[in-house]
């Protein structure tokens, strides 16, 4: 695993609905992003901090959008969709992917805030183009196989009042 230096340049990717309902589930509070992404970059170059959110219609999204940008975050918003038997589907899953492997040519490390499993594969890429993955997540809801996967993983319950508001 290479060390932490101040020169490295560093990704930012936050998979908010991730994030978001496993706050909530898990705490019944929301995420400090500012923290987040303090703790994310270090003393290291921040080349981009890209938080992915859904657009539910829900009367506070637009402040908590704004909120993001004034930390510093980059939004990619994504509407949710309604489907003919009334479920809804909105997922960034593939838009982060691409992200990562598009970004990933111009860092060092590539910190991804969410839990989800489905980002293992995404790692164990990253990590053979020489790229150094940091995963962001809840211990008890962030999949094994990606903890594995990664070159480190920060348990943000293990620091609560860091990481939630």
């Amino acid at each position: 695993m290479p060390p932490l230096h101040g020169s490295q340049r560093v990704a930012v990717l936050a998979d908010s609905q991730n994030l978001y309902h496993t706050a909530h589930s898990l705490y019944s509070r929301n995420i400090d992003y500012t923290s987040l992404l303090d703790t994310a970059v270090m003393d290291r170059e921040l080349v981009r901090a890209i938080a992915y959110v859904i657009r539910a219609e829900s009367p506070e999204e637009e402040s908590f959008f704004e909120a993001l940008r004034d930390i510093g975050f980059e939004t990619k918003i994504k509407e949710i969709k309604t489907f003919g038997d009334g479920s809804k589907k909105a997922d960034w899953d593939v838009g982060i992917v691409l992200d990562a492997v598009t970004l990933g040519d111009h860092v060092d490390v590539v910190a991804l805030c969410s839990g989800d499993g489905d980002f293992t594969r995404l790692c164990t890429h990253l990590r053979h183009q020489g790229v150094r993955v940091e995963v962001f997540g809840f211990g008890s809801s962030t999949a094994k196989e990606l903890r594995e996967a990664a070159d480190s993983f920060v348990d943000m319950s293990e620091n609560e009042d860091k990481y939630l508001l």
